[in-house]
């Protein structure tokens, strides 16, 4: 297994991140690629888990090991597969995830993409009292809702619009972005600010 790679940050991409070490370009599949972009074009440490199918290989990738680890723990759970673990993480705020297990919150499970009632009810089933090694500072501070005034408030609103490409590949419908569109809209923020910005506002309706 590949721990960790150290190298440039060349790409980002609504899915995935290149990393470009000793001229091999990694494509690494991330929660949520646009948390990196403060550091494109910089050398940069990102945690790995390679996920290997008869059909394919891929590389996942975490700011930290926590989120790795739980992201493995995630995907133990029947009816839970990489995109799905990627989706419940992406709101860069895995603590609350941990929290609705030990409570047994279906609730707030089940507005993550691909989780329904029986998911949600498999995760706390077979995560519950085993997640004690993830308290809240465990995980990377970075991963907090991070917002910047962007220097042109009239010019097109690219990093929004990221934002949601990003979310649909999460597997988020047009229907849950409608729902939050008005107020993101609101803002002037990052392209990463955005996606935890909606996964927040998506998480409380």
């Amino acid at each position: 297994m590949i721990d960790y790679i150290n190298g440039v940050l060349v790409d980002i991409e609504t899915r995935y991140v290149v990393l470009d070490h000793q001229g091999l370009g990694y494509q690494i599949y991330c929660p949520n690629p646009y948390q990196f972009s403060k550091q494109l074009d910089e050398k940069v440490k990102i945690y790995t888990y390679q996920h290997v199918r008869e059909d394919l290989i891929r590389l996942f990738g975490f700011e930290s090991k926590s989120e790795r680890a739980l992201f493995e723990k995630l995907l133990n759970v029947s009816g839970i597969g990489p995109k799905g673990a990627l989706a419940i993480l992406a709101s860069g705020q895995p603590e609350h995830v941990v929290r609705a297990i030990e409570e047994e919150d279906e609730a707030f499970l089940v507005k993550f993409p691909g989780v329904g009632k029986k998911t949600a009810r498999q995760i706390i089933l077979d995560l519950k009292g085993k997640l004690d090694e993830f308290s809240p500072n465990l995980f990377n501070e970075s991963t907090g809702l991070v917002s910047e005034k962007m220097t042109k408030v009239n010019k097109e609103n690219t990093e929004l619009e990221e934002a949601l490409e990003a979310l649909r590949a999460l597997g988020y419908v047009e229907k849950e972005l409608k729902k939050v569109r008005p107020k993101l809209e609101q803002e002037d923020m990052a392209t990463d600010a955005y996606i935890k910005k909606a996964l927040q506002l998506m998480l409380k309706f």
